[in-house]
């Protein structure tokens, strides 16, 4: 039995049946009819909450225990969900093919995987679509209540816009939250990325930099960032309070 395989053996499900909570502040993004790509989405609670939003979501994981899961809980809400068995270091990753792409701690990939996933991620969306990643920073590792104990496989700011420097970056956050998935305390990065040479602006939770919600933000160098891989990088904006 493989590790992820042993991993979600048993009847519970390992980070719960509610979506990640990142994830599901982005509903006002979403549109009934996109297609999502969700990648490495385990026993399923991400990608049958984007079909319980109307969307066509193909779910890629390594473990068949997980996806067996995954096709459980999807009945049980009603909804249908196209379930790939895939290991992501070999995949042929569609290119253009979906409106949206979601990656939620996807941080068992190394440094030189983890370059490979990227790329996949970016080929994978349409011109207009939208990637969200959510992942651990350093940080978490001090915390000790969950995620890679290895920091290479962790994300920094630096790192982001290092990987996506061919994107427009359109949001970014970095911050400590509780996590209702197990762990207590969190350290996490949120990175959404978008084809959209519009401005955007959106309402942000408290953060490192002192901000609280209700403030807005308009494309910045600290705060929550967006990409889009038309037209090439916008200028970077300054914060803009409420």
């Amino acid at each position: 039995m493989s590790f992820w395989d042993e991993r979600y053996q048993g009847e519970a499900y390992l980070f719960g049946e509610a979506p990640n909570a990142f994830l599901a502040r982005q509903a006002p993004r979403l549109t009934p009819g996109q297609s999502a790509l969700a990648v490495a989405d385990g026993e399923g609670r991400n990608g049958v909450w984007l079909a319980e939003q109307g969307l066509s979501v193909l779910s890629v994981d390594a473990s068949s225990v997980a996806q067996a899961k995954a096709a459980r809980l999807a009945e049980a809400r009603g909804v249908s969900l196209e379930l790939a068995q895939v290991d992501l270091s070999t995949w042929d990753w569609p290119q253009e093919q979906f409106d949206l792409v979601v990656g939620i701690f996807i941080q068992f990939a190394g440094p030189e995987l983890r370059t490979q996933l990227f790329a996949g991620l970016k080929g994978a969306l349409k011109p207009g679509g939208l990637l969200l990643l959510e992942g651990y920073r350093p940080e978490q590792i001090a915390y000790g209540t969950g995620g890679p104990r290895t920091p290479e496989n962790l994300y920094t700011e630096d790192l982001l816009r290092t990987a996506f420097a061919d994107f427009e970056i359109l949001e970014l956050a970095a911050y400590d939250a509780a996590i209702e998935e197990g762990a207590t305390r969190g350290n996490a990065m949120e990175f959404i990325i978008r084809d959209d040479t519009g401005q955007t602006r959106s309402v942000i939770q408290t953060n490192e930099l002192g901000l609280t919600v209700g403030d807005r933000v308009v494309i910045t160098q600290s705060d929550r960032v967006r990409l889009s891989r038309a037209g090439g990088a916008a200028p970077v904006r300054d914060l803009v309070r409420a």
